[in-house]
């Protein structure tokens, strides 16, 4: 049996959008379960932190003007959003850390359980923050 591999490059998201950024170094990736280089990482330099920033702090201030009914539906679409796809999310987890298939299916739910509390958080405030 020959095994095959595909190589991906992993770029930086920044800004709601894949780039490879400026810097020129990159670092293989390894799968945890066979010690084989399954990509490689494209690794930043101080511009794509810089942007990496200033991206954040834009994005961070333009979520404080919306509403709190609003954000509290981002949270719900991305339950949903998690919920729907974690077959997919656990393949990538087990690939990323060699953890085991119901392993990672355990941690999505953990995180789910997470991304529900915080969906709740807009309840608990009434009256006190909102």
């Amino acid at each position: 049996m020959t095994a095959t591999t595909t190589e991906a490059t992993i770029n930086h998201f920044i800004n709601g959008a894949e780039t490879a950024g400026e810097g020129d170094r990159t670092q293989p990736v390894y799968n945890p379960a066979t010690g084989a280089v399954s990509g490689e990482l494209r690794l930043a330099n101080r511009a794509d932190l810089d942007a990496t920033v200033a991206a954040a702090r834009a994005a961070a201030d333009s979520w404080g003007d919306i509403s709190l009914a609003k954000r509290t539906a981002v949270l719900f679409k991305f339950r949903e959003l998690v919920a729907s796809h974690i077959d997919e999310l656990a393949a990538l987890i087990t690939a990323e850390h060699g953890k085991v298939l119901s392993d990672a299916k355990g941690e999505i739910g953990r995180g789910l359980e997470v991304i529900e509390f915080a969906c709740g958080i807009p309840q608990l405030l009434k009256g006190d923050y909102s």
